[in-house]
């Protein structure tokens, strides 16, 4: 009968890892590296991987990543090494410097340092061994810092992959601790410990050995009903996202409308700002400067530019419309156009994009692009001037930019068009005068798009 309850116990947990797996899509053409510290979770992650490797077909390697913060780690990592060659499983070891003064404390650096080195991985996913208790540890840590809705959401089971690094797996992510020790205990592994995990100065340690387990001690469940509390803050975050978007959409997209925003409630201002700053893949901003930001953006008249510093992005707006940009973007790099199709053409310009399209009796003059060599975008330089009539003297790049109301911080990401050696279009200025198209010639009108839709 025992033999039995083990058997079941065992195909529960395969079950439990192959139901997120199979959610995420995995199948022979899939690319899996586990995580491997040499603990016991990410021990019992690889050992079930590998029974669910010959039955899914993937492909499977594992990953250590070296800290040199425990005396130890040089055992842990050679540890490490033995149980990938028994599983005949590829391994590779990064050693990595953690940063001692993080604002946040040495967790969080080492943290850092070690998804730094895991996101160089060739893969297609990264699997965890973070599980039930490792998620009510998650939330309460988040929840004493004051984190928003999104925070509370804790880890997910399923990550996709940006662009720029393969997706993340928690397989066991609905599995609570003891499970994962009568798993390692039946197949007789052996793992590591790590004494830094009982150093109560360390913040979710202290969460994990005192505070969980005196919540438990009044809420036997306490951490299966705090799991499941992420799970409902997810979906919660989930909808403030759809809402997000919705708003979007209806104040004009990435470049909002001022007018439209002010008509928005301060939560759902709140909301898109922050929903526009992850979209851009940038940490959220303090609620102080956030508020800050809003509060400018009611007071000030809807032409008044503006610029208010969030951290990594600012909040900016001009001329009626708002929004967001990196706070230390780098200038836009000269290049070349062509011009010489009838059909639309767009050069990307910085974080956003100059568009040339055809037109008749505006713009530049069509005949004044056969030049060699030809149209050239550059950034300003010094002694620009620009005749915008011919009634008119030449003007100061300056003088041009007080005239057409352009604020400082704009200024130096201008796109100006050279054609023959000779400046003939600022962007939000206007033509020059020497190479305006005539009433009903063939024209082709410049539109500059600061920010990428």
């Amino acid at each position: 009968m025992g033999v039995s309850r083990n058997s079941q116990a065992e195909r529960s947990l395969l079950d439990e890892v192959s139901a997120v797996l199979e959610t995420a899509g995995i199948d022979a053409c899939s690319r899996l590296c586990c995580a491997l510290s040499g603990g016991v979770d990410s021990v019992v992650l690889l050992d079930l991987l590998v029974e669910l490797r010959s039955r899914l077909g993937f492909d499977l390697q594992a990953a250590h990543v070296h800290h040199g913060l425990n005396p130890s780690a040089g055992a842990w990592r050679d540890f490490c090494v033995q149980r990938c060659a028994a599983l005949a499983v590829p391994l590779q070891t990064f050693a990595v410097e953690v940063v001692r003064d993080h604002p946040d404390g040495l967790e969080a650096a080492a943290r850092v340092a070690r998804h730094d080195a895991l996101k160089t991985v060739v893969c297609d996913w990264l699997v965890f061994g973070h599980h039930r208790d490792d998620q009510a540890e998650t939330l309460l840590f988040r929840l004493f810092r004051g984190t928003g809705v999104r925070g509370a959401g804790a880890m997910r089971a399923v990550e996709t992959g940006a662009a720029t690094g393969p997706g993340r797996l928690r397989p066991l992510l609905e599995v609570g601790r003891r499970a994962i020790l009568v798993w390692a205990r039946r197949r007789h592994l052996q793992w590591v410990e790590d004494d830094s995990n009982r150093d109560r100065r360390f913040a979710r340690n202290d969460i994990r050995h005192r505070i969980l387990p005196a919540i438990e001690s009044a809420f036997p469940a306490a951490s299966t009903s705090i799991a499941r509390a992420a799970t409902h803050f997810r979906e919660a975050g989930a909808l403030l996202d759809e809402l997000a978007e919705e708003d979007a959409r209806r104040c004009g997209g990435d470049v909002l409308g001022h007018a439209a925003l002010l008509r928005l409630s301060d939560a759902r201002l709140a909301n898109l700002l922050r929903w526009q700053a992850r979209c851009r893949g940038a940490e959220a901003s303090s609620r102080a400067r956030l508020f800050e930001a809003m509060r400018q953006l009611r007071t000030s008249g809807a032409t008044h530019p503006l610029r208010v510093d969030l951290g990594p992005l600012s909040c900016c707006a001009y001329r009626g419309e708002v929004w967001l940009e990196w706070t230390a973007a780098a200038l836009p790099a000269a290049c070349e156009v062509d011009l010489s199709s009838p059909t639309p053409v767009s050069a990307d310009w910085g974080e956003g994009r100059v568009v040339f399209r055809g037109v008749r009796g505006e713009g530049i003059a069509r005949s004044a692009l056969a030049c060699d060599p030809g149209p050239r975008l550059v950034p300003r330089f010094a002694g620009l001037r620009l005749r915008l009539a011919m009634n008119r003297p030449p003007r100061s790049f300056k003088n041009l930019c007080q005239e057409a109301a352009i604020p400082p911080w704009m200024r130096d990401r201008l796109p100006v068009l050279e054609i023959d050696g000779r400046v003939a279009w600022i962007g939000g200025i206007g033509v020059d005068a020497a190479f305006a198209c005539p009433p009903q010639a063939e024209g082709v009108l410049p539109e500059w798009v600061p920010i990428r839709s």
